[in-house]
């Protein structure tokens, strides 16, 4: 048998069962695999494929009649869609497709969690300057977001990033509110990125409040929280739609990224989501460090699954220890005020995770109907559905 289709191979010395079609291994929460051995996240993104008609036909049909219906609801309008950016590949070649390519009048949405890297910065003023487009900029208190990411770390849950995905929703709703647009734009790409695992990276508005009440010291007066009504205020009655493009045309991130090097001077950041300091540390020493977790797997399984790498180099990748993390362990510890002995402590204490903490996942799971309802007219994405609702 070839290497590309063994269901066994070794992780930390140890053989495991591994997808035969991607590099999601048994160690991934809620995974099975079928007769086959593959798993269930690559047959639910085939499913996704199946019902976007991603870079076929059916999805640049599904593309363009949203596209005039964007038009159509941002006549006399300065602006007929938000789009949020974070000076990474995904947002940065988003911008100019719905400029250049759709001929939108989108406005840039930025929601500063003061750990922007200085290239994200740089990045999303040089695409905004050539491209012609306007920037809402929300700055949240340094001082009260080192209190919540501190609190997110004292609790000792891997979602550490939580606050600030959360914040840039909400912030994009803000602005879409504040300027009567009805179209969000997402750069989120399930071929480039892959689906989250379930139980993985999970998150609301009473996650956060909830563990900054238990482990914070200030109140949270500038963080823009999301809380259930207001999702429900978003979605339900100003209908504000969430579209993801990248879900119904053939988007390819390497591509994209040469072309924003060549047209806007754009710059690398040196690896997914690593534009943020914040992001960089939960990725490189937070989740492998603490809880022995790899999220390289995602995106290094969608490049097997669509054939830009192997799945002998994609596991060799996976497997290959993450280094240069030295200076952002010692960022994170000067900007938090922690010290060494309370680091380390924190590190090595048993891992928790969200069901420890008061959420609204059983209020989404009783609403799963009415979210499925909404995702089928647009107005939250569909991974919202599968992630938060069953």
């Amino acid at each position: 048998m070839k290497d590309s289709n063994k269901k066994l191979l070794k992780k930390r010395g140890k053989e495991i069962q591994v997808c035969t079609n991607c590099i999601y291994d048994l160690d991934v929460p809620e995974i099975f695999f079928d007769k086959n051995g593959v798993c269930n996240y690559c047959n639910q993104i085939l499913e996704l494929k199946s019902n976007y008609g991603t870079g076929k036909k059916l999805g640049k049909e599904k593309l363009k009649n949203i596209l005039i219906d964007i038009k159509q609801a941002g006549k006399k309008k300065k602006y007929d869609c938000i789009i949020g950016v974070s000076g990474g590949t995904d947002s940065s070649y988003l911008l100019y497709l719905a400029k250049k390519k759709w001929k939108l009048r989108p406005l840039a949405v930025h929601f500063d969690n003061t750990f922007n890297s200085s290239i994200a910065t740089m990045n999303i003023a040089k695409v905004l300057k050539i491209l012609d487009i306007d920037l809402y900029t929300y700055v949240v208190n340094n001082k009260e977001m080192d209190d919540i990411f501190r609190s997110f770390f004292k609790a000792g849950v891997p979602e550490i990033e939580a606050s600030t995905d959360l914040a840039l929703s909400e912030v994009m709703y803000r602005a879409a509110n504040k300027y009567n647009i009805s179209y969000i734009l997402e750069g989120h790409s399930f071929l480039e990125e892959g689906i989250t695992p379930l139980n993985k990276n999970y998150f609301d508005g009473m996650y956060i409040k909830d563990i900054h009440k238990r482990f914070g010291t200030m109140k949270m007066q500038t963080y823009p929280l999301m809380t259930l009504s207001r999702f429900l205020y978003w979605t339900c009655y100003k209908k504000i739609k969430k579209i993801r493009p990248y879900w119904y045309i053939e988007y390819s991130k390497e591509e994209a990224k040469k072309f924003l090097k060549k047209n806007f001077k754009w710059k690398y950041y040196g690896g997914h989501h690593l534009e943020n300091i914040m992001t960089s540390f939960y990725h490189k020493v937070y989740n492998p460090q603490k809880f022995n977790v790899d999220l390289r797997n995602n995106t290094l399984s969608a490049q097997v699954r669509s054939k830009k790498m192997s799945r002998t180099q994609a596991w060799k990748t996976y497997n290959k220890k993450i280094t240069d993390t030295t200076e952002l362990i010692e960022y994170f510890q000067k900007r938090l005020s922690l010290k060494n002995n309370e680091y380390n402590s924190i590190m090595n204490a048993p891992p928790k995770c969200w069901k420890d903490y008061k959420t609204y996942k059983k209020i989404f799971e009783r609403m799963r109907l009415l979210f499925l309802f909404l995702s089928k007219r647009n107005l939250v994405p569909y991974s919202f559905y599968l992630k938060y609702c069953k």
